[in-house]
């Protein structure tokens, strides 16, 4: 997949655990470790904004675009 998501490196460097997050975000501990753990095929715009809120980060902090090795 090309797009990494770096939501762990982010929640380190806050520390704040999963479920903590999960809970201000609004969404399930499951829905966030599948997130956190770059098997999502996708991410709701609201949830990505309530994620950067609550880290105080930018949405390019936890995603980034890795092309594929040919």
């Amino acid at each position: 997949m090309a797009i990494i998501v770096n939501l762990d490196v982010m929640m380190a460097k806050r520390k704040i655990s999963l479920s903590v997050l999960a809970e201000r975000v609004g969404i399930t501990n499951a829905n966030l470790s599948i997130l956190k753990n770059n098997k999502a095929k996708a991410i709701r715009f609201t949830t990505l904004e309530a994620i950067c809120r609550e880290l105080d980060c930018q949405p390019g902090d936890i995603l980034e675009y890795v092309p594929d090795e040919e």
